[in-house]
């Protein structure tokens, strides 16, 4: 999320000034989310005991206004559909059940959960898209790893099941189509935000350059940034005990919600992986909760059979299909 000093270069009508900005900075507060994560009334309450109380207030209803912002405009069903016509495409992953599955590939502008339990071959599945994305079409793909299992390797691997001429690393083509994946390690909520934050900027000055159009943000995964916030894990330090519950479960859906919106506005498809958890009766279940389960477009369940490449993968949730469809693939099995 941007800077409050930085609103200026965001789409809203009047960035705070700078008195207000000192006041926001003498409370700890920096930035959008720091402003998300204070309690409103007691900053208004702050506000009121200063001489420029007025322009205070007024500027916690701008830094309001810019978040209401972030949220997608209302739209009629005619509107949607002329949408879906028109801006929409299919955008195949080269993973076979997947593509299968979901009738030619991920969906652009929508976000797709793939769910598993560990090592089910989320990161595979990841990986493949990745190289399929940057080959076949020619265009760019974010990578964010918050677990350390990006491979080149194996997407160098994926690349050459694609073209087998393409094998040697050292093929100037392979180089060009490598770097076409933006891989940026991130490790926690607040490090998300900031990253999207500056994919948004990229993202809005891309038509005005000659870089090849990134059509593909993956998140690898999305549970191990969010799931410390949601459990209190001290790896944040003091931070966590001063959010209460429902702020942390706010954080959550702010992010969801930000996915989306990139999604739809730049006309992009972005896949998260989430891990599983233990449900009732020691029966497993998506991470993340209840809140979490309505923020994806298209939530997909994918499961193997232990120790070998076989895959099956169905559907938990989407738009236009019956829950239940499932498809049975092979991953290359090469360093699987």
């Amino acid at each position: 999320m941007p800077a409050l000093n930085g609103l200026e270069q965001e789409e809203v009508t009047a960035a705070p000034d700078s008195n207000f900005q000192r006041f926001c900075a003498a409370h700890g507060i920096l930035s959008v989310e720091d402003f998300l994560l204070h309690d409103v009334y007691a900053l208004v309450a702050l506000a009121e005991r200063e001489v420029n109380s007025e322009e205070l207030k007024q500027g916690i209803n701008q830094v309001l206004a810019f978040i209401d912002t972030q949220h997608k405009p209302w739209l009629n069903g005619l509107e949607l559909l002329e949408d879906a016509r028109q801006n929409k495409h299919l955008l195949p992953t080269g993973c076979q059940g997947l593509d299968l599955l979901l009738k030619g590939g991920l969906l652009e502008g929508q976000l797709t959960e793939l769910v598993g339990a560990s090592s089910c071959g989320k990161t595979q599945i990841c990986l493949l898209a990745a190289s399929n994305v940057t080959y076949k079409h020619m265009s760019s793909v974010v990578y964010l790893d918050t677990c350390n299992s990006f491979s080149p390797k194996r997407v160098a691997y994926f690349i050459g099941v694609l073209n087998p001429t393409l094998k040697q690393v050292r093929c100037g083509i392979l180089e060009r189509i490598m770097a076409n994946i933006l891989c940026k390690s991130v490790f926690d909520i607040f490090e998300l935000f900031d990253t999207l934050d500056q994919l948004q900027t990229k993202l809005r000055d891309q038509a005005r350059s000659s870089d090849h159009k990134v059509r593909l943000l993956v998140i690898d995964s999305i549970s191990s940034v969010i799931s410390p916030i949601l459990g209190g894990n001290m790896a944040y330090g003091i931070l966590l005990l001063e959010i209460s519950t429902h702020k942390r479960r706010s954080l959550m859906i702010s992010a969801g919600f930000l996915l989306k919106r990139i999604a739809y506005e730049h006309n992009l498809s972005v896949l998260v992986t989430n891990h599983m958890v233990g449900g009732n009766v020691g029966s497993l279940k998506p991470a993340l909760g209840e809140s979490w389960k309505g923020v994806a477009h298209t939530r997909l369940l994918l499961s193997r059979v232990n120790r070998t490449n076989k895959c099956s993968i169905s559907v938990l949730k989407h738009p236009s299909m019956a829950r239940g469809n499932s498809v049975d693939f092979l991953i290359p099995e090469e360093n699987f």
